[in-house]
């Protein structure tokens, strides 16, 4: 009984987040929007049957990617760190830095190549692989770890949308 209950509590939790109107975001559900929106893109790429289209999903998936570890590294990590709230924070945070730089990489590569080259579908695969291990070491040791700092994450989820809306509008210049 008391799992059912957890369930229609877990799902309670996920409509409230996902009926909050973006400009009230706060931090975490920013960062697990962008999660969920470049996964989602991912599957796309894989269904893609059309050359021109897995390019232009894997145009999408790296602008994505570039600009939300840009508000992570400049923004959120660095209040998380700051407020040490956990043990092992300052680790777990240089691991996630490692693991961007290695999506980094692979992104340069992605972008200097094209869907026809016979390296870009493995190259794709790996960065999901990458991203998606990301993802799961987040919500395992960095977001609690935010969520027990004394960190106001409705003005942080503000900073990080502002900060995303200036990174989107400079890649349009």
């Amino acid at each position: 009984m008391a799992n059912h209950t957890n369930h229609a509590q877990t799902r309670t939790a996920a409509k409230r987040r996902t009926t909050k109107s973006a400009q009230t975001q706060d931090a975490l559900a920013l960062l697990r929007a962008d999660h969920d929106a470049v996964l989602e893109l991912f599957e796309k790429f894989r269904a893609a049957k059309r050359s021109d289209q897995k390019q232009k999903l894997a145009e999408q998936i790296c602008t994505e990617l570039k600009i939300h570890t840009a508000i992570e590294e400049e923004i959120f990590y660095p209040e998380v760190r700051d407020a040490q709230p956990v043990e092992n924070t300052d680790l777990r945070l240089d691991e996630a830095l490692v693991e961007h730089d290695g999506a980094k990489k692979l992104i340069a590569e992605i972008e200097g190549s094209d869907a026809g080259d016979e390296m870009f579908a493995a190259r794709m695969q790996v960065l999901c692989e990458q991203v998606t291990h990301h993802i799961k070491e987040e919500y395992k040791c960095i977001f609690p770890a935010a969520r027990k700092a004394d960190i106001d994450l409705e003005e942080l989820g503000a900073r990080l949308r502002a900060r995303k809306q200036d990174l989107k509008q400079q890649r349009h210049h």
